[in-house]
């Protein structure tokens, strides 16, 4: 199945019940059919022997796809006619089809009223591709309906979310094209959902999945800290109400408001001060609530989170562990032969590979099989076949090439070619290059002591003068010499190198756009980060940078929750607040000053917070985020309780809270990924992590000859295996967190395997339901 594999699904782990001791293993026949050990329940209307094989071969990458991508097995598709719906939806073109349609649904709040400015779109013309890009996106739920059909729609609340916004959103569309004009659309704030379920955010719902799964500590947590919130609200106005001058406690809502803001510490110390003044010890009411709710109630929630977290994180990786394993066992039982019904030949393997994955090489195919077959019987196990997901990210190369990269260049060149070889692999090259790296960073130093006229003469003599050339120019020597030495392939599987790179091309194209344009100031922080390499020689900071490499997916899937929940609230926001204006507002409160507007007068401290509202999307974005820091937030929200009503203080309350949540939850996240690392580095050696990180395979042809028994095949793998001789490859893997964690809980995983096969013996499971994916295995009487 020509499909791309992606990042996994949410749809978590599935628990099967079909009993393994009805499988049967061909028929009586002497049909050819009856070389198969199974046939695929896709393949009843299929007559020809080869064309069962083909998609029997077809289903098993299905069900290695559906493993990969932790679907539930029970969205499979059961019958033939449900096939061409499912390969439609599974395929790479409408995979961007449906992120296109769905970003492009997002981007319809720029031009949609109240929208930004030059953005503006007639109602007739958003109306339409509101209606187009909603099309497209049910296009496929309707083909998925296709295959699960619509009694399942319950069993997968994803899809019935899906389902009921897609409902909503069509008629309120409808609605707007009929009237010509926009009503109060909240539920515009639901359209992430779309952006959410499409293939490429699969890291995203499984990073949403775990925050759902945090709740119940974060909200015990949250409970308690209401309650000292309420105790001291309740205390504080009994305490200061009847203080003139105290406006924060003059009501039961004051007092609440403002002990909720105090947690933040944006109104500190304003809060205590009418107070204060009172008397010095109603400092002890303020000391000890901020001690409370902020240094242990806080800090506690976090640790708890914490806890939580790391019991998930670990859940999740065996629970994704054992989904794989199921799919592996339901594809192998499709590859078996009635000849061989516990082993899976090369040939069918071979036929697996062209539809799971069609890119991989023949070369890589045989190795991949090889090294999957660690007990040399040329017939792979059911217990072999499961490493398949490990095996198929391996990147090969021979261990000894006979040749370096340009022994078949032109001689001079090669020579060149040899020469700056020696040169990359002497012993004080790397010293050398620090010493550069020290020189520029001096250079840079003294380039900022010196005087310059304008801002214009200080970035172009800090980023463009000679001494920059200079630098530049022997970082790019030194990559030159790198790249002819050791080969393109080689260079650029070091991140290092990669970054050396890059950072030094984007420096020398930002010098140039410096001489283009001089008022382009912003190139100046292109030039120092090359020195970020030398952190690079420090431990502490190698540990840093190693879990920032861990974290870079979850930072990516962090960034786009974050994007969605702005997205939630800025809609919302919009419909509540875009019609207010702020300018001389909150007359009689205690934030009035923030808000004077005068033209002429000069600006205050407070003279821009006009600014901060929800005329449009963008502007929007950026209020949230200023909510987001918590300083002064309590500003804007005492603006709009002034202009709107007292309740909308619900709105940024809320606000508040989820981004306490999601913080949490990503601060929980680092301090995990950190500690996994550190304890991965003092488990793991250098020498064992290159053991771990590498697959070495031997290639013996006569073997190969009789396990491949293909003549074209054969031909074409004359390229590169040496006919008559051996042939040793080495296959690396990438250092990911799933590679890690395999390391670092070996144990557990061997447990964990144990008991499930346990678990099938005393049940008697094996399969998947029937009434989930009909019958997997159709036998040569049907």
């Amino acid at each position: 199945m020509a499909t791309t594999r992606d990042s996994p699904d949410d749809d978590g782990y599935k628990h099967f019940t079909e009993d393994s001791h009805n499988v049967s293993y061909g028929s009586n026949s002497s049909n050819p059919l009856d070389e198969m050990g199974s046939r695929s329940s896709l393949s009843r209307e299929i007559t020809e022997s080869m064309d069962h094989w083909e998609m029997n071969y077809h289903e098993a990458a299905i069900f290695l796809e559906e493993g990969e991508n932790n679907e539930k097995f029970d969205s499979h598709p059961r019958h033939p006619s449900a096939l061409p719906a499912y390969l439609l939806v599974h395929n790479s073109w409408y995979y961007g089809l449906d992120l296109t349609f769905s970003i492009i649904l997002l981007l319809l709040a720029l031009a949609e009223s109240p929208s930004v400015d030059k953005f503006q779109l007639p109602v007739g013309i958003h109306g339409t591709l509101e209606l187009v890009s909603l099309g497209v996106i049910g296009v496929e739920l309707a083909l998925k309906l296709r295959w699960i059909g619509w009694t399942m729609i319950l069993k997968h609340k994803r899809t019935m979310v899906k389902g009921i916004t897609l409902f909503i959103m069509v008629l309120e569309s409808v609605i707007v094209l009929v009237r010509q004009s926009s009503h109060f659309r909240v539920t515009r704030a639901l359209r992430p959902i779309f952006l959410v379920d499409t293939r490429a955010c699969g890291a995203v719902r499984r990073f949403i999945r775990q925050i759902l799964q945090s709740l119940p500590p974060i909200l015990d947590m949250l409970v308690l800290l209401l309650f000292f919130v309420c105790s001291y609200s309740l205390l504080g106005y009994f305490l200061f109400s009847e203080h003139a001058t105290n406006l924060y406690f003059r009501s039961l809502s004051d007092s609440f408001v403002s002990m909720f803001v105090l947690l933040t510490t944006a109104n500190f110390p304003d809060v205590m001060m009418p107070s204060y003044k009172e008397s010095k010890w109603n400092a002890i009411f303020f000391i000890s609530y901020i001690s409370t709710v902020l240094y242990v109630l806080m800090n506690l929630m976090l640790a708890v989170v914490y806890e939580t977290f790391t019991g998930i994180e670990k859940d999740k990786f065996r629970k994704l562990l054992l989904h794989k394993r199921k799919a592996c066992q339901l594809a192998f039982r499709l590859l078996v032969s009635k000849q061989t019904p516990n082993m899976v030949r090369f040939k069918q393997f071979h036929g697996l590979m062209r539809y799971y994955s069609p890119r991989t090489s023949q070369r890589d195919v045989v190795l991949i099989f090889r090294q999957l077959n660690t007990s040399g019987t040329g017939s792979l196990t059911e217990d072999e076949f499961l490493g398949i997901y490990d095996a198929i990210t391996l990147r090969w190369r021979l261990k000894d090439p006979p040749d370096p990269w340009f022994s078949a260049a032109w001689p001079p060149l090669r020579m060149f070619c040899r020469a700056a070889r020696k040169i990359v692999t002497w012993e004080y090259f790397e010293h050398i290059v620090y010493v550069l790296i020290v020189g520029n960073g001096l250079a840079m130093f003294i380039r900022v002591l010196e005087s310059s006229v304008s801002l214009e003469e200080g970035a172009r003599n800090f980023c463009a003068s000679w001494d920059t050339y200079l630098f530049l120019t022997l970082f790019l020597v030194e990559a030159l010499l790198r790249i002819v030495g050791l080969g393109w392939g080689e260079y650029i599987s070091s991140g290092w190198n990669f970054f050396d790179l890059s950072v030094t091309l984007v420096a020398l194209i930002g010098s140039l756009l410096l001489l283009v344009r001089p008022n382009l100031t912003v190139v100046v922080i292109l030039r120092p980060l090359r020195l970020l390499r030398l952190f690079k020689l420090k431990k502490r900071y190698r540990d840093i940078f190693g879990t920032l490499v861990l974290l870079s997916p979850l930072m990516w899937s962090t960034a786009i929750v974050m994007m969605v929940m702005y997205y939630f609230f800025a809609i919302i926001g919009m419909e509540l607040f875009a019609k207010y204006e702020l300018r001389d507002c909150c007359t009689d409160t205690a934030v009035k000053d923030f808000y004077k507007y005068d033209p002429t007068a000069n600006a205050t401290i407070g003279y821009y917070y006009y600014l901060n509202n929800f005329s449009n999307l963008l502007i929007s974005g950026v209020t949230l985020f200023e909510l987001t820091v918590v300083n002064n937030w309590f500003i804007v929200m005492e603006a709009y309780a002034s202009v709107a009503h007292p309740s909308s203080r619900i709105f940024f309350m809320l606000f508040y809270l989820f981004t306490m949540v999601v913080l949490t939850i990503v601060v929980a996240s680092v301090l995990e990924a950190f500690r996994f690392r550190i304890q991965y580095k003092k488990q793991t050696s250098k020498r064992d992590e290159e053991q771990m990180l590498h697959e070495e395979v031997v290639v013996d042809w006569n073997s190969l000859q009789r396990q491949v028994q293909e003549p074209k095949l054969l031909e074409s793998l004359q390229l590169d295996f040496v006919p008559g001789g051996v042939s040793i490859y080495i296959g690396r893997r990438r250092r990911t967190r799933d590679v890690l964690q395999r390391h670092m809980y070996i144990s557990e995983i061997a447990q964990w395997l144990q008991e499930a096969e346990e678990q099938e013996r005393i049940t008697g499971i094996n399969f998947v339901e029937e009434s989930h994916i009909n019958t997997r295995l159709i036998h040569s009487e049907v």
